[in-house]
């Protein structure tokens, strides 16, 4: 005796050419934000991871952009190199407004899914890249990023006025 297969649930926005299945470092990506933004199901983390990395390919460029491409899982980096590189980064506020309004959820839920996604990422990628990818953006995303935001002085000062640690 057989039981019928479960109907598989149907994305509300259906994307215009399938995805194909994850890889293990995919799944394994998903499977840590869906853990981390306690998502009920992995296709809700997957809908959640790209609408964030898609965001997140607007604001890195030049070298940092290339090496988290390549330190991302497969699918993660197709999401996040399809997206073209703003001219200017948005701030952190304005990094998950913007991403509220073009998604039409409120800001504070966003700010989770922005938080979900990135705090995986950050211990997906290596630190020094993660370092590289923080300098590089307007201050207020190293939060976003679930680390502390230790160089917002630091930013606005000569480089011969920044202490070092030893």
């Amino acid at each position: 005796m057989s039981t019928p297969a479960p109907t598989p649930l149907k994305s509300p926005s259906p994307s215009p050419s399938p995805s194909p299945s994850p890889t293990r470092s995919d799944a394994a990506l998903l499977e840590r934000i869906r853990h981390q933004g306690a998502y009920a199901t992995t296709e809700q983390a997957e809908r959640v991871t790209a609408t964030v990395i898609d965001a997140l390919g607007q604001q890195i460029v030049g070298d940092e952009r290339v090496d988290l491409a390549r330190q991302l899982p497969p699918r993660a980096a197709r999401h996040f190199t399809q997206a073209l590189p703003a001219p200017r980064p948005l701030t952190a506020h304005a990094f998950v407004k913007a991403l509220a309004e073009s998604t039409d959820a409120p800001y504070a839920i966003t700010r989770w899914h922005v938080g979900s996604v990135l705090g995986a990422l950050a211990r997906t990628v290596d630190k020094e890249l993660l370092h590289r990818i923080l300098a590089q953006l307007p201050s207020g995303y190293a939060l976003l990023f679930g680390q502390a935001d230790l160089m917002v002085g630091a930013r606005h000062l000569p480089a011969d006025q920044v202490v070092r640690a030893a």
